[in-house]
């Protein structure tokens, strides 16, 4: 405890990095059970998440926010429950992004060219730049209090990383599982580089539908033919129909003529062809169409490459060589014109391919690159979820994990480009490969010494999927991987369930023989308050740096953490986060109170100490506390951050300030009788300082601020970081109860005051008739003098009254009634209209009540269940007839 007062505000930038640095240089970041250090006991259970590895090109943004939120969360909550937490940190080389950015700043500062570089040169540029920019990503981490053990802080280019890659790869070609060939990929000329399936997003967009001639080579007839792209027909090796089409089927078997071109291809039937698209007859080009390369394969066609590394046309093209394939498009359309082919064009909407990382339309190639087999490891990796040793949450996104890992094509893994794992196999001049893993220095199968290595670096997934065992030291059999494999949970958007998870879980099962995690924990998209996605063309981007300015890092996490649910989208409102900060200041008024009435003796709390004896407010806020601490410590094992966070901040805020924080003031004001004194201050301190263990996952930084101002029992933690996690009793459901029912009077009460308009500080007089809990409720007497605003010289608590007290307003709050006779104020028409009201509610649900006993559920339900609803009936029966005596009287 720090005997400095609390100041009068929460002054968050003068504490949160303060407190991260002490944490940090305390080594409470570290697994409290480590390989590394004496003592070590390898049956302590352990915690671990592999971090998603940000790219070293970035700036924090909220995509940031959102899983060092979630993932702190976890790894603060399994510290304080006793496991052996460990959050392996890290960056990603991010091959094409990263060379990207190094290429602009060379142009922008140098004017020179990556190609007029050279690579090895360029290679060592972009380690500087990594060097220079690199560690900015992890300062902004740490702003965000993630609490990683920086010792062991990875990098998927480093030497470690980059051993495991090779022997990722040889052990994968060793098993056949590795080839290159020729393919149809995708190519993106401006990247000048393959890219993946999962590298190409779609969007609709406005476009053309030509409609043409493709004239027979033994006639004067043709086949209407329609495309979206006219420039592809110089690379048609085919014109297809359906076999069922009666339009066309004497065109089967015959040749046709490519237009301007002249060149011969065959007429062919396939079922693939779509009799209501366009004209029902399809121009085949293996060489830059998916369903045509397809269809090309069934029939032994001939593929035809049209275009080069930077989409212009190749002498395949004849005439048109040399052109821009979108140059191209307008000249074959106005020749085909000029020659009377066309037939016409009509708009139509296209599903546009595009580079995610560049945004250029991708163009499908020809091409030969080195994929991965992925059928194998693709049905591995199925039947791991499908018996459940891993877990998604939410469960929905196994539908979807399913369909894609059913549907999978091999992986190419192939990138040109100069920045990533270059790939480690090398070719002699008499074609022969030669990999391993140590870099060769002759021909595996010639002895050839003259060797050159591929070009080519490795998709950066590749690595990526290597990330939760080649961090922790794979493929040696380290003491880290031996402990802390398989990690835990892995939390990452849904959006690269495919690029990253899945792949992951394939690796992992291939190289280890074990799931990597047992749990993948999916969260959504930050969209605007609008629920629009956040562009920086609307202008709607939120920097989470300035929101961390404007309100603190607690309040940025608290609204991430709490605004949404797994896997869901979340639209970020400022006034959330506003509010969210509000209720940062609320902790610390709290503890400025509590701190402020320490001057005096405290009496500890033992929560393992008898209760029946103790006032029913304080029973009440133990319960209260009890129940929360089980029910926020159910929702984390489920997951459900958000729903736990809302229970913490209800119970502290309302609960523990606005009912009990206002009940104490009654007993510490008390100077005849200390020991109540005493009591009420250990119990104030003790409920704070168990609320503020519950709280600390979601907001580290002012419950830890708040924590180290509190006094604490001999042999507690140094830290709320690394203090235990709270353990709950048998719940006091007496007292709940009790207690529960002096609240709904209370609250009756107050809105019978503010309907009135009667004075804040005026005190009115009252009488309770509450039967059976009149004793329980008279202890209560000095409590309800405070909070509801009574007079206690005209406040009488009774078990029956032969005469209701006239002109007052009369209210029943679950069968207990309550007069208030605030003469002058009461309009007796009114009052007998609001009974009524009441009276009229009351019947509404004793026939719903009714109803549902009579039905089958009294014998469906348990036991328990109608027992309830029993008892619940019996009271709105009584209310009603109580509030019908007012009526009558």
């Amino acid at each position: 405890m720090t005997d400095a007062p609390l100041p009068k505000t929460y002054d968050f930038k003068a504490t949160e990095q303060t407190l991260y640095k002490w944490w940090e240089e305390n080594g409470w970041f570290k697994p409290r059970n480590d390989p590394a250090r004496p003592g070590f006991d390898p049956s302590v259970p352990t915690f671990v998440i592999s971090i998603p590895p940000p790219n070293v090109t970035g700036e924090l943004h909220l995509g940031h926010a959102m899983f060092v939120a979630a993932e702190d969360l976890m790894i603060r909550y399994h510290r304080m429950c006793g496991d052996s937490t460990l959050w392996v940190p890290g960056s990603d080389h991010a091959g094409i992004a990263t060379q990207l950015v190094v290429e602009k700043e060379l142009l922008r500062k140098e004017e020179v060219t990556r190609e007029e570089l050279g690579r090895e040169a360029f290679v060592a540029r972009t380690w500087e730049w990594k060097a220079k920019y690199g560690s900015i990503i992890y300062d902004q981490l740490r702003r965000l209090g993630a609490s990683c053990d920086w010792d062991r802080e990875r990098f998927t280019l480093d030497a470690g990383l980059s051993r495991a890659v090779r022997e990722a790869f040889v052990r994968l070609y060793e098993k056949g599982l590795i080839y290159r060939g020729p393919r149809l990929i995708n190519w993106s000329p401006g990247l000048k580089t393959a890219v993946s399936d999962l590298e190409v997003e779609y969007s609709e967009e406005p476009g053309t539908l030509y409609y043409f001639k493709y004239r027979l080579q033994d006639g004067d007839e043709y086949i209407p033919v329609a495309t979206t792209r006219p420039e592809t027909i110089l690379a048609d090796t085919a014109v297809a129909v359906h076999p069922a089409d009666e339009r066309y089927q004497r065109f089967i078997g015959r040749k046709a003529l490519v237009p301007l071109l002249d060149r011969e291809v065959p007429v062919i039937a396939d079922e693939a062809v779509s009799m209501e698209f366009g004209t029902g007859a399809l121009k085949i080009t293996p060489g830059h169409d998916p369903t045509d390369y397809e269809i090309g394969s069934r029939h032994g066609l001939p593929i035809i490459s049209m275009f080069d590394r930077e989409a212009k046309v190749t002498e395949a093209g004849g005439p048109y060589k040399g052109l821009d394939r979108f140059e191209a498009r307008q000249r074959v359309w106005a020749d085909m014109q000029t020659g009377k082919l066309a037939l016409k064009t009509e708009p139509y909407t296209l599903n546009v391919p595009r580079s995610q990382r560049g945004g250029e339309i991708v163009e499908p190639m020809i091409s030969t690159q080195w994929f991965v087999t992925i059928q194998p490891l693709a049905e591995a990796a199925l039947v791991a979820v499908r018996d459940g040793r891993i877990r998604i949450v939410p469960d929905h996104f196994e539908k979807v994990y399913y369909n894609w890992l059913e549907n999978i094509k091999d992986w190419c893994i192939s990138r040109q480009l100069w920045w990533g794992h270059r790939i480690p196999v090398w070719y002699c001049p008499n074609g022969h490969m030669t990999t391993g893993r140590e870099d060769p220095t002759t021909c595996g199968t010639c002895g050839s010494a003259d060797l050159t290595q591929d070009s080519d670096v490795l998709d950066t997934w590749f690595s990526s999927g290597l990330w939760p065992f080649s961090t922790l030291g794979w493929p040696e059999q380290t003491a880290d991987l031996k402990y802390f494999y398989p990690t835990s949970v892995l939390e990452t958007g849904y959006d690269i369930l495919f690029f990253w998870v899945a792949r992951m879980i394939m690796f992992g099962l291939e190289f280890t023989g074990e799931a990597p995690f047992h749990t993948v924990y999916l969260h959504g998209i930050i969209r605007d308050a609008d629920g629009r996605k956040m562009s920086k063309s609307i202008g709607n981007v939120i920097d989470p740096r300035e929101v961390m300015d404007d309100f603190g890092t607690d309040a940025l996490r608290f609204t991430l953490l709490t605004a949404g649910t797994p896997g869901n989208d979340l639209n970020l409102s400022l006034q959330r986060v506003e509010s969210n900060r509000n209720f940062a200041n609320k902790i610390w008024n709290m503890a400025r109170f509590v701190a402020g009435n320490l001057n005096g003796p405290l009496a500890r709390f033992d929560p393992a100490a008898p209760r029946a004896a103790l006032p029913l407010a304080d029973r009440w806020i133990v319960a209260r506390l009890d129940q929360t601490t089980a029910d926020v410590t159910r929702l984390l094992d489920r997951y459900e951050f958000g729903q736990a966070g809302t229970l913490i901040s209800e119970f502290l805020w309302g609960d523990y300030a606005d009912w009990y924080i206002e009940a104490a003031k009654v007993p510490l004001a008390d100077v005849n009788d200390p020991q109540a004194q005493a009591r009420t201050r250990g119990l104030l301190v003790y409920v704070l300082d168990q609320g503020l263990r519950l709280l600390h996952p979601f907001v580290p930084f002012v419950t830890e601020a708040v924590w180290q101002h509190l006094p604490r029992a001999a042999g507690d933690a140094p830290a709320l970081i690394v203090a235990s996690w709270p353990k709950p009793a048998a719940l006091d459901h007496e007292a709940l109860a009790q207690f529960g029912h002096f609240q709904e009077l209370v609250r009756a009460i107050r809105n019978v005051r503010s309907e009135k308009k009667v004075e804040p500080n005026r005190r009115i007089a009252a009488t309770i008739i509450a039967g059976e809990r009149a004793g329980w409720l008279a202890g209560l007497r000095p409590i309800f003098v405070t909070l509801a605003k009574l007079d206690v010289a005209n406040l009488r608590i009774v078990h029956q009254a032969p005469e209701k007290p006239a002109q007052a307003i009369g209210l029943v709050v679950n069968a207990t009634e309550v007069y208030l006779p605030l003469e002058g104020l009461v309009d007796q028409t009114a009052e007998r209209e609001r009974l009524t009201k009441e009276l009229a509610d009351l019947e509404r649900q004793i026939q719903k009540s009714e109803a549902l006993l009579a039905s089958d559920f009294a014998g469906k339900a348990p036991a328990a269940v109608v027992k309830k609803e029993r008892a619940k009936l019996a009271a709105i029966q009584e209310s009603h007839a109580k509030v019908s005596g007012q009526l009558a009287g």
